[in-house]
């Protein structure tokens, strides 16, 4: 098993559930391995809209946004997220998620700027690793 670095500035990641999937749990997991890691953990709840997200992550200086879809609403909202963060010139936060995504999804939303997409079975572990791996060097 590897062992995760968490450079010395914190890392800070909001992670959140846009649209009206009411199902939680994995993006909670995912909230707690992180914080577990040492990574600064915003969660926002259930049925954020991509504007509230996005609010959010500029407000509390986020490295990073976690967004977590199992309705397979995916290719419509990670995207409106990437652009607002992109209209807001906040660009330099990362997006990555996970979910219910078909393989064939994967590459369309890393198109539209997702810098990452765990599908069903990503461990706890490969999710903190990667987070920690992308700052890493800042």
């Amino acid at each position: 098993m590897s062992q995760s670095v968490v450079p010395v500035t914190p890392i800070r990641v909001v992670v959140a559930k846009p649209g009206l999937d009411g199902h939680d749990r994995g993006a909670k997991v995912v909230a707690r391995a992180l914080r577990d890691a040492g990574v600064e953990v915003i969660y926002t709840g259930l049925h954020q809209t991509p504007e509230q997200i996005v609010d959010a992550a500029i407000q509390e200086d986020a490295d990073a946004i976690g967004l977590s879809v199992l309705s397979g609403a995916h290719l419509t909202l990670f995207p409106k997220v990437v652009e607002l963060l992109s209209e807001r010139d906040a660009s330099d936060i990362v997006v990555f998620g996970g979910g219910i995504i078909p393989d064939a999804d994967i590459a369309v939303l890393e198109k539209a700027g997702v810098a990452k997409v765990f599908t069903p079975g990503a461990s706890t572990h490969d999710i903190v690793d990667w987070v920690c791996a992308k700052f890493a060097g800042r």
